[in-house]
């Protein structure tokens, strides 16, 4: 099969073009490398086998250019960040996807299958419910006033106790924030448009994806790359809140074996599905998980991760999510977030010329008004 894969150079991108081509199939990369996630150009990770083609998914010739001969696609090229350049996360990722149904209706291209990658922020929260009445609920985003005096956790409307997080299914969405926003206009529009047009399209919401390739240069990209960075260069990680909020961690190989399944399975079509890990782990945890693969690395002990009364302005609490609907369809995960982590290291080990990016990351969180201090 001919295949098209935007944003091919990057993290998923890239693992689930090595995939597709072991299976045999022809693969188009669509990619701008855009800084600076590519900060030093083309990564040397791109197979020869592939095509590359260098452009822009949001300029509408530059998929009709990239859409010719092929069958099917996988629309991973998007923008993810965590500052507050709003307007970008729509054009880059839900104008990309009108654009992609734009063009294949306008030429009549027969297009057999759509994957499109969403996110596990358009639930935001999730689900919670409370131990004392019973009451399950979809909570807003935690006030302003009670973060900046270090009230991390939800309470009931109710009663006041402290609400317990649920796992989550596709059912729900409450995107907190531009990029969540943005993903839930590109599942809307997978579905919608692919019902109407009679494209299979399958939206796929990942977790939090951890594994080698993720870009040193964001200034917000993953726990592991953050916590492991840190470690690399003798630091302390920072510890936002308390660090005891819960995450849902999912390797990159599960990732790709999901992204491979839906490509055949018709009964996933305009369908939304959930990839995670099943598994929960607390931040300060998952950041311990890292600080002991490191120090295989090092000949000394590493300093504790630290936790300075910070926050993330707009962040969850917790956020796992429940994956039966895509167990039900032949996928479960294998790897854990050790196993993550331990490729990630590993990798991070064999680059050159690893540069200290952190202060730099942190500095412009802190002057986006992103990371905010506890009051006194």
């Amino acid at each position: 099969m001919n295949i098209l894969v935007t944003g091919g150079a990057g993290f998923i991108g890239s693992h689930t073009v090595d995939a597709l081509l072991e299976q045999g199939h022809s693969v188009r990369i669509l990619d701008n490398l855009q800084k600076p996630v590519h900060l030093k150009g083309k990564p040397d990770w791109i197979p020869e086998d592939a095509e590359f083609m260098l452009g822009d998914v949001r300029v509408k010739s530059d998929w009709e250019k990239a859409l010719k001969g092929i069958e099917a696609v996988y629309h991973f090229a998007a923008y993810q960040d965590y500052l507050p350049d709003f307007s970008k996360f729509f054009h880059v990722n839900s104008v990309s996807t009108a654009l992609l149904y734009e063009v294949i209706i306008e030429s009549k291209l027969a297009i057999s299958k759509i994957i499109v990658a969403s996110s596990q922020f358009v639930q935001g929260e999730g689900l919670y419910k409370c131990p004392n009445c019973g009451q399950i609920t979809g909570p807003e985003l935690r006030p302003e006033q009670n973060l900046a005096v270090g009230e991390w956790d939800h309470s009931c409307t109710s009663c006041t106790d402290k609400l317990e997080w649920q796992w989550t299914d596709e059912s729900y969405s409450s995107p907190p924030n531009a990029y969540a926003m943005s993903k839930q206009s590109q599942e809307v529009q997978g579905v919608t448009f692919g019902k109407r047009y009679e494209i299979p399209t399958v939206a796929l919401r990942y977790s939090i994806v951890q594994g080698p390739r993720q870009s040193f240069y964001n200034a917000y990209s993953g726990a592991c790359r953050i916590f492991s960075l840190n470690y690399y260069f003798d630091k302390a990680p920072t510890i936002y809140e308390d660090g005891l909020q819960c995450r849902d961690f999912v390797n990159i190989h599960d990732v790709v074996r999901a992204n491979l399944l839906v490509l055949t399975k018709e009964q996933a079509n305009y369908q939304v599905f959930n990839i995670g890990s099943g598994t929960p782990y607390t931040i300060s945890g998952f950041a311990n998980i890292v600080k002991s693969e490191v120090e295989k690395y090092k000949e000394h002990s590493l300093p504790e991760a630290e936790s300075p009364n910070l926050y993330r302005f707009g962040d969850t609490r917790n956020a796992c999510s429940k994956t039966s609907k895509i167990i039900k369809l032949g996928w479960k995960p294998v790897s854990s977030p050790e196993d993550s982590v331990a490729d990630y290291v590993k990798w991070l080990y064999e680059q050159d010329n690893v540069e200290d990016i952190l202060n730099y990351a942190t500095r412009t969180m802190k002057n986006s008004n992103v990371v905010r201090s506890v009051l006194k």
